[in-house]
């Protein structure tokens, strides 16, 4: 399955989504609380590695 940027950013983005959802539905934790802390703190983990995997992926590509 060949991916392009946006479809590997739509992934991305599909699972942050899931996993606040499942936070705030999953937890007694206040729905504003989830979405002042979690989600900022999902959305940067999931950019970082998202970016550190793309750079993977080439370095591995490079190597045949």
């Amino acid at each position: 399955m060949e991916f392009d940027l946006p479809r590997a950013a739509g992934i991305v983005a599909l699972i942050v989504v899931l996993g606040t959802a499942g936070v705030a539905l999953g937890t007694p934790m206040a729905l504003q609380t989830t979405m002042m802390m979690v989600l900022p703190s999902m959305v940067v983990f999931g950019a970082v590695a998202f970016v550190v995997g793309m750079k993977h992926g080439e370095f591995r590509a490079t190597r045949a």
